[in-house]
């Protein structure tokens, strides 16, 4: 099956400044893929190209097997879009807007709309002027999701949000992906991306770093592991196993940094009389620093 999202070496730039460089990325169908990077790291220029808001300067964009350039208009109408920044009618109410952009797509089922409302605590009884943003955040989720689209393309989507209504949106997340749509979700909350995505692509000045799954992300970043033995502690045989570093004795207890795959620790760890095990799973925060510190180390910052 066709992916969903697939851009070809997708590279803008701006004159003489970066945009992005060589984005090769594949977005299947029910996936909830993050996109992960700091400001600035090209995220919204790569969604732009994606909807042909811009256009590329070498490469190719398709979504739903369409070249971006060639129908954008049957692309953005399949599509829910939530962009990273934006200002709608000042005058008018919430309910306003969200009627008013319902109309443009046709009509949408009103009962999932309202629904959408009362999940996101939204008074969509004020004028759009008078929303903070964590509220205008609302009304752009509403609008993105209430047409029930084949692709949501969401960008920094919990923004301004409260904890409570970000658990929510995780819940639509959830159940946008059990009906089968796909979400391809910007952030630069690692956090975010750790809770509700299926894979993730980190990337970094423009161009990708690594696309793989938030587990394999994750194994990045080493384990701080820290056995407890009643004996003698076993020092040399795990300073020998690869991936195994700054392996340091204290009394019984033998602490190690350890990169990938943590099974043959536990294995050789198992072999012995073990009084204790304690791993700490990184965070996928410190496998975005891990990943972006290599590729600095590797002259590549």
């Amino acid at each position: 099956m066709a992916p969903i999202i697939h851009t070809e070496s997708l590279t803008k730039s701006y004159g003489i400044h970066r945009g992005i460089v060589d984005v090769d990325l594949k977005v299947h169908e029910g996936e909830i893929f993050g996109f992960l990077g700091p400001n600035g790291a090209g995220k919204t220029t790569t969604i732009r190209v994606l909807l042909d808001l811009i256009r590329p300067t070498a490469g190719s964009a398709r979504v739903f097997g369409i070249e971006s350039t060639a129908d954008p208009v049957e692309i953005r109408r399949r599509t829910g879009y939530l962009p990273g920044e934006f200002n709608l009618y000042d005058r008018l109410t919430g309910a306003e807007t969200i009627d008013y952009f319902a109309n443009l797509r046709g009509g949408v089922d009103r009962a999932y709309q309202r629904e959408l409302v009362e999940r996101l605590d939204l008074d969509t009884s004020r004028r759009f002027r008078e929303y903070s943003k964590g509220n205008k955040q609302k009304v752009g989720l509403v609008l993105a999701l209430q047409h029930r689209p084949e692709l949501l393309i969401l960008d920094e989507p919990t923004a301004g949000l409260d904890p409570l209504v970000q658990q929510t949106f995780n819940g639509l997340m959830f159940e946008a992906k059990a009906d089968g749509r796909t979400i391809f979700l910007s952030s630069h909350i690692i956090s975010e991306v750790e809770r509700v995505c299926d894979r993730a692509a980190i990337i970094r000045d423009g161009r990708l770093v690594r696309v793989d799954s938030v587990a394999g992300l994750r194994e990045l970043a080493a384990h701080e592991v820290e056995l407890l033995f009643p004996g003698p502690v076993p020092t040399a045989e795990f300073e020998a196993m690869e991936g195994v570093s700054h392996v340091a004795a204290e009394g019984h207890t033998l602490r190690m940094l350890v990169t990938g795959p943590i099974a043959p620790v536990v294995r050789a760890a198992a072999a012995h009389d073990l009084s204790d095990f304690v791993s700490r799973e990184p965070t996928l925060e410190e496998v975005f620093l891990a990943e972006y510190g290599r590729q600095a180390n590797d002259g590549h910052g």
